[in-house]
């Protein structure tokens, strides 16, 4: 497979082509969808510790606002680069129009391992972007988040750059979601993804009329959002078997007691693979220790017998290469873009259903909706409110997505196919693009 078709903004634009086609969008809004309308590219010096100079690669794609102020998350990472940019940004503009929420799609990342920086050459790094963005961003243009590698801490020294150079504006807290509490961020934000996640999935099995009791998953990737997802999980009934972080992970067939991982992560640092976990005794499991218990490969995390298949970590996970070893019966998509598009069409030869990123993981953006929302109007929402809200709100999205799935579609297409038909209509009025005589948006009253 070349490298193109390996592109996270090939698996984009493929999928958007061929549902844009399958539902007759209008050939000039799939064009429009198809490129980012501005690429942001910066080169941030900063000063080291040591007093040299070291020059890194920034960037912020804004891919769409047809439906509001761009959004979407900033990462550090040494693979960021520009391709990927523009596939989160360009599913983020999907996202928030699956769960119908006001914003469009962006993203931002610099290209650095945040683990070799000390913390006053990451806050350095950190104001040095939000500076070079300049105008570029704010409450109403474009709103940065959280993403892998960054957390409310960088937020915070993100809102106080922005803050000082721009404290003549109104709503300046409302420029960056994912914040510190103290600072405008809010209750719920932390667990919103893995909340929204296992809503959706919940939702899904009883709109299938499945049952979830002591149903088996495997969750790949335990940062924020695979950590609180599995927490999640773990306290709704269902067996999280196996866990992994980007070294590998741990397996046991009668299921993990995850607060002990999640405790021991935390004193530790990291996932310790020498150590296991089991949710039972050795004599409830029926079995000694060193049987049960085993250290897993990602790659071998994917491909166990278990009844929902969670990628939580990034993207191309499930490629051609490995897709007939899957032997889940549903896979959750808590990372973005972890399934390419042949590694779908194996997928739906096998009848395994894939509850797509642009739906799962859409409750992180939500929940910054929420925070944006109460930052606007000077208000604090419960944490009881707030998931109320998005659960609610992630009920709907998931019937609004299975209502749109055809006989002979899966349900990544009809979330494509959702999310496509809400931004015809709002590029359409605000007179983007000529409309068809068949287009129900866009005509003036006179015709």
């Amino acid at each position: 497979m070349s490298k193109k078709k390996n592109s996270p903004f090939f698996s984009f634009t493929s999928t958007l082509e061929q549902v844009g086609r399958s539902i007759d969008a209008h050939p000039d809004i799939i064009a429009l969808l198809s490129v980012p309308q501005k690429v942001i590219e910066v080169e941030l010096p900063i000063e080291k510790d040591t007093g040299e100079i070291a020059i890194y690669q920034g960037y912020r794609v804004q891919h769409n606002n047809a439906r509001g102020p761009y959004k979407g998350g900033v990462r550090f990472h040494p693979n960021v680069d520009l391709d990927e940019m523009k596939a989160l940004a360009a599913w983020m503009t999907l996202k928030t129009a699956v769960v119908n929420i006001p914003f469009g799609g962006a993203k931002g990342g610099i290209t650095i391992d945040p683990q070799q920086l000390s913390d006053r050459e990451l806050q350095r790094l950190a104001r040095r972007y939000i500076a070079q963005l300049g105008n570029n961003i704010g409450p109403t243009n474009d709103i940065p988040a959280p993403d892998v590698n960054t957390n409310s801490q960088i937020m915070a020294w993100f809102t106080d750059e922005y803050s000082r150079l721009n404290n003549h504006h109104e709503h300046i807290t409302a420029t960056f979601t994912g914040k510190p509490i103290a600072l405008g961020g809010s209750l719920g934000r932390e667990a919103a993804t893995g909340l929204g996640g296992l809503t959706v999935l919940q939702e899904y099995l009883a709109q299938t009329k499945q049952t979830q009791s002591n149903l088996t998953i495997a969750v790949q990737g335990f940062g924020n959002v695979g950590s609180n997802f599995a927490c999640l999980a773990d306290q709704s009934g269902f067996k999280v078997v196996a866990i992994s972080d980007a070294e590998g992970g741990i397996y046991h067939p009668q299921g993990l007691d995850i607060p002990s991982v999640i405790k021991a992560i935390q004193h530790g640092g990291k996932l310790d693979r020498n150590l296991c976990y089991p949710k039972l005794s050795v004599e409830q499991a029926g079995s000694s220790a060193d049987d049960s218990c085993q250290q897993i490969s990602n790659q071998e995390l994917l491909e166990l017998k278990v009844d929902v298949l969670v990628p939580a970590a990034i993207e191309n996970q499930i490629t051609a290469d490995n897709a007939a070893q899957i032997q889940a019966r549903l896979i959750l998509e808590l990372a973005n873009g972890p399934t390419t598009p042949a590694a779908q069409d194996i997928l739906d030869q096998k009848k395994i259903p894939v509850i797509p990123d642009i739906l799962a993981n859409a409750g992180g953006v939500t929940v910054s909706y929420y925070e944006w929302t109460q930052n606007i109007q000077n208000l604090y929402w419960s944490e009881k409110a707030i998931n109320s809200k998005l659960r609610q709100k992630m009920q709907e999205s998931t019937r609004d997505v299975l209502s749109e799935q055809s006989p002979s579609g899966n349900l990544r297409q009809a979330a494509y196919a959702l999310a496509i038909r809400r931004l015809q209509q709002s590029m359409l009025l605000r007179g983007w693009v000529r409309p068809r005589p068949q287009d129900t948006a866009g005509h003036s009253l006179s015709h």
